[in-house]
């Protein structure tokens, strides 16, 4: 369990908020709105009304308690930077803050946030990698060159075991596990044989990884 303070609670901030509480952890959301906090004081017993862009503010939320502060601000650039380098000299264990530019992304970073998120752009690159090729279900970028792939198998592996198929060898990618409907079988062992209907996530490069999805 973490202790995480939001500030901004738009979209993504609510949506944030939502599935940390759900997650189990001790979550503080904060706006500069009434409207918008009084709507999630039923869901959020820890909750605020203020301006962060106020150091008095800031001094007063014991940000150096926070496992992770969040920075969700939309609209309001300046209020983010603002925000961001208050957090940072009051103690802030974890800066993590929202951007939609990279030239937002390099300032952010240079007053001391520890990591930039930029949804739109995540968002964008995923449906790319997605619909660029053929069978690509899921994908979470790791490195430059490696990612995550949820991917089906191929027509000739079902009744076939990882140990035959010798897809490390011939394909260059590693299976981290075998999917099917909402069943995960995390490191599967070389003996398991594949199933009608099973996807296999697995670690590799791109041009690798979708020569071998055009083949499903």
């Amino acid at each position: 369990m973490k202790s995480v303070l939001i500030i901004g609670m738009g979209r993504m901030g609510r949506h944030l908020a939502q599935k940390l509480l759900q997650l189990g952890n001790e979550v503080m959301v904060v706006d500069n709105s009434p409207e918008i906090i009084n709507g999630l004081s039923d869901r959020f017993t820890d909750s605020g009304i203020c301006d962060c862009t106020n150091e008095s503010v800031i001094a007063s939320l014991g940000v150096d308690n926070f496992d992770i502060c969040f920075v969700t601000i939309g609209e309001d650039f300046q209020a983010s930077l603002i925000i961001t380098s208050l957090l940072k000299k009051h103690g802030a264990r974890k800066i993590v803050a929202k951007t939609n530019q990279e030239i937002q992304a390099e300032l952010l970073r240079t007053i001391g946030a520890d990591e930039i998120v930029n949804p739109e752009e995540e968002i964008a690159e995923k449906l790319a990698v997605r619909h660029n090729a053929r069978n690509i279900f899921d994908y979470i970028p790791l490195t430059g060159e490696y990612s995550i792939y949820e991917i089906p198998i191929l027509p000739g592996w079902v009744g076939r075991s990882l140990i035959e198929l010798e897809i490390r060898r011939k394909y260059q990618v590693n299976i981290i596990a075998v999917k099917n409907g909402n069943e995960i079988n995390p490191n599967p062992a070389g003996e398991y044989r594949f199933c009608p209907g099973d996807h296999v996530i697995l670690i590799g490069r791109s041009d690798e990884v979708f020569k071998l999805s055009a083949k499903a």
